[in-house]
């Protein structure tokens, strides 16, 4: 999968958000009709509640803002890490009158196929996060996912230092074409620095944690646990590696990266057991589907920056492509107060407990 693209910045960070619960199956809204309101009704489906808490914490109460803002009628739901389900949430939004339907697919297959099915009843539809291949979105939106990987790449070289090390790679999901690119990432940089031997590699079905528990205990195993670092696609599994690594008595002394500055990735970088995160706001990313969505839904082309490549649809996807940060314990202090910012966690979520301490000796304050 080839890209060319110019990194833009996520906008709005600020956006007042309604950060009322909402659950998978009753996510249902429509805004009040009134004077300019926007024509026509948006879909959005949303991945799980496993993989990362960013979707429903985040994602939903920025697109929920954008959309009353906007004036236009919206249904959000959340289908719970079952390519059946979403295909089932898309049939039944689509028959309920969407005109523009999102989806965080979780494979191509079955997101191509719900594309098609909404390119046959006359609604456009986008790619959110994760480019659907074989797909017929208008548009994608996401980060950059090849700079991802590069970023976990250099932030365990330089907790590794120049010293001979074995890593492990903790891959995410191999049907996730986000994980593709994070490890192909990851490979551009890692491979070419020879003082470091990679000892074992697997992909974690789902993004799930619990798995990925058990497959690095089986990769630590069979490398006699001479493991240096490891390269942990996202927080989640950066913990659970973590949490195998605590057990051999090694916890802080492994790096460990990870993604999505999550409280507790965040919390393990103030703890020294992780390595570094990386940031995307979610917010940030919300607000440019909202956008694109927003402008489809007028009859406009929603603005992009970018073209991504579906070399298995064989076409130049239009995109908005963002760009990611990396959080290490030498910068926390400061990125930490755009973390908040984006509005899907405060200072009193990673800063509890045994972690006060811990911001207040990093400069983090309210």
């Amino acid at each position: 999968m080839k890209r060319t693209h110019f990194a833009v910045v996520a906008a709005g960070l600020g956006l007042a958000l309604s950060l009322s619960a909402c659950g998978s199956d009753d996510g249902d809204k429509t805004s009040d009709d009134k004077d300019g309101a926007v024509q026509g009704k948006i879909g959005v489906i949303l991945p799980d509640t496993e993989s990362s808490v960013r979707w429903e914490s985040a994602d939903r109460p920025a697109l929920e803002a954008a959309f009353k803002k906007a004036g236009i009628d919206y249904a959000i739901q959340n289908t719970e890490g079952s390519a059946e389900k979403m295909t089932q949430l898309a049939e039944s939004m689509i028959g309920d009158g969407v005109t523009v339907l999102a989806i965080v697919n979780l494979d191509s297959a079955s997101g191509a196929a719900i594309e098609e099915k909404a390119k046959a009843s006359g609604v456009l539809t986008l790619d959110y996060d994760r480019l659907t291949l074989g797909g017929s979105a208008e548009a994608y939106i996401s980060y950059d996912n090849n700079k991802v990987g590069e970023l976990q790449a250099q932030g365990l070289a330089d907790c590794l230092g120049d010293k001979d090390a074995n890593i492990v790679y903790l891959n995410g999901s191999p049907t996730d074409n986000n994980a593709t690119l994070f490890a192909a990432g990851a490979h551009k940089v890692l491979d070419t620095m020879t003082n470091y031997k990679v000892v074992g590699e697997q992909a974690v079905p789902d993004w799930d944690n619990e798995e990925a528990a058990r497959i690095f205990q089986q990769l630590y195993t069979a490398a006699d646990g001479k493991v240096d670092g490891v390269l942990a696609a996202n927080d989640g599994l950066g913990g659970a590696a973590i949490g195998v690594l605590e057990g051999a008595g090694q916890a802080g002394k492994v790096p460990v990266t990870g993604q999505d500055a999550t409280a507790e990735g965040l919390q393990n970088i103030l703890a020294g057991t992780q390595c570094m995160t990386v940031f995307k706001s979610s917010v940030g990313e919300a607000n440019a589907l909202a956008d694109a969505a927003i402008a489809l839904a007028k009859g406009d082309k929603p603005a992009t920056t970018d073209t991504v490549k579906d070399d298995e649809g064989g076409r130049d996807v239009p995109s908005v492509i963002l760009d990611p940060v990396a959080i290490t314990k030498d910068n926390i202090a400061v990125e930490i107060k755009n973390v908040f910012a984006d509005g899907s966690m405060t200072y009193d979520d990673v800063c509890t407990g045994k972690f006060e301490k811990l911001c207040t000796d990093a400069g983090i304050t309210k």
